[in-house]
């Protein structure tokens, strides 16, 4: 039978080894949940997150913070996998539109197709390439009535090991939220002295251990070529384990979870893009808007929560959250990665002040 040369060659499914896939890309049911729909209920049923998919976290709670309703203008700040920007679009239409905003070249235009895909036409989503720094230009003069950020990285990031975000698969150490601009984990480690890379680890994650991992990190990484996800991992346990044998299991593997933390908040520059956000945020709300921010670690909600307490002060926000709201304990079984999060709301005053 001759093969028709214009067809595709059948594209086989990932080979893995043992009965069940474990490796991100080798998990192809998960990755295809228009085929496998079943398959990815019995994953989330199991208080899992299939890979390639993001659960947003405290959706009820941001809709109850933000209050969209018909005929608002709202924006993403943090398109990620669409989840918010889904629930609030259905709660602005008729009338309303929704503005995403997301700097990941690669899933944004996966999100934007599956939020098309749902019916929501460029008459009441648009979507935007670039951080929430850039707002105003974006908003171009007019003010949203609802604003949401979600400071967290998306599970489609986390997972995939190409990324370089986790050690939980072995990974080039990169970390980059637009892979195609910046300098890589890396390249970052092998640039600063090492002065300033325990500096970044105290003051990026409150890293105790910072002057022994940024030495082992230098004095072991010196070429950033072949640098891995895991390799960094291991070495940071090794190292802090000899460095103190009376270390915790449990105390080394949070100061390896902290050094990631700390490397992709400077690869992403993301402290200083959330200052950029938090002081151009009242020129961009109406009247009475509402923002919500969704913080994951102290840095950032040190940050939002200051950011609203002075604003308040100044009259700048007539309403501010008295305290961060928290997911239920069902969401935090069911979605452990919800677990840190602080979720902070601000009203917009009348203008003028």
């Amino acid at each position: 039978m001759t093969q028709n040369p214009e067809s595709k060659p059948h594209a086989r499914r990932p080979r893995y080894s043992g009965k069940h896939p474990r490796g991100f890309h080798e998990k192809y049911k998960e990755l295809n949940p228009g085929r496998y729909g079943s398959e990815v209920e019995k994953v989330l049923a199991s208080g899992k997150t299939p890979a390639g998919m993001h659960r947003p976290i405290m959706v009820d709670e941001v809709l109850a913070c933000l209050r969209p309703c018909a005929g608002d203008v709202a924006v993403d700040c943090t398109l990620g996998g669409g989840g918010h920007a889904r629930a609030i679009l259905e709660r602005v239409l008729p009338g309303g539109r929704l503005i995403g905003l997301d700097a990941d070249p690669l899933e944004l235009p996966r999100t934007e197709s599956a939020l098309r895909a749902s019916g929501f036409g460029p008459e009441v989503f648009v979507a935007h390439r670039g951080n929430f720094a850039g707002l105003p230009q974006i908003l171009a003069g007019q003010r949203a009535d609802v604003i949401l950020a979600d400071l967290g990285v998306s599970s489609m990031q986390l997972d995939n090991p190409d990324r370089g975000f986790s050690y939980k698969e072995d990974g080039p150490l990169d970390m980059r939220m637009n892979p195609r601009r910046g300098e890589p984990a890396s390249q970052l480690i092998a640039r600063l002295s090492v002065n300033d890379l325990a500096d970044l680890l105290e003051e990026n994650a409150d890293e105790p251990h910072g002057d022994v991992i940024a030495t082992l990190l230098k004095e072991r990484l010196v070429d950033p070529t072949g640098v891995t996800t895991r390799s960094v991992a291991d070495l940071i346990r090794r190292g802090l384990t000899s460095a103190d044998p009376r270390l915790e299991e449990s105390d080394v593997l949070l100061s390896v979870r902290r050094t990631f933390q700390a490397l992709r908040i400077a690869v992403n520059d993301e402290f200083a893009v959330l200052d950029a956000l938090l002081r151009v945020l009242p020129q961009c709300l109406a009247p009475g808007g509402r923002v919500a921010i969704l913080a994951f670690h102290s840095g950032e909600d040190r940050r939002v929560k200051k950011a609203f307490q002075a604003g308040h002060r100044a009259g700048v926000y007539a309403e501010i959250a008295d305290d961060a709201v928290r997911a239920t304990p069902e969401e935090r079984r069911a979605n452990p990665r919800s677990s840190s999060a602080k979720l902070r709301w601000a009203v917009r005053a009348a203008l003028g002040t």
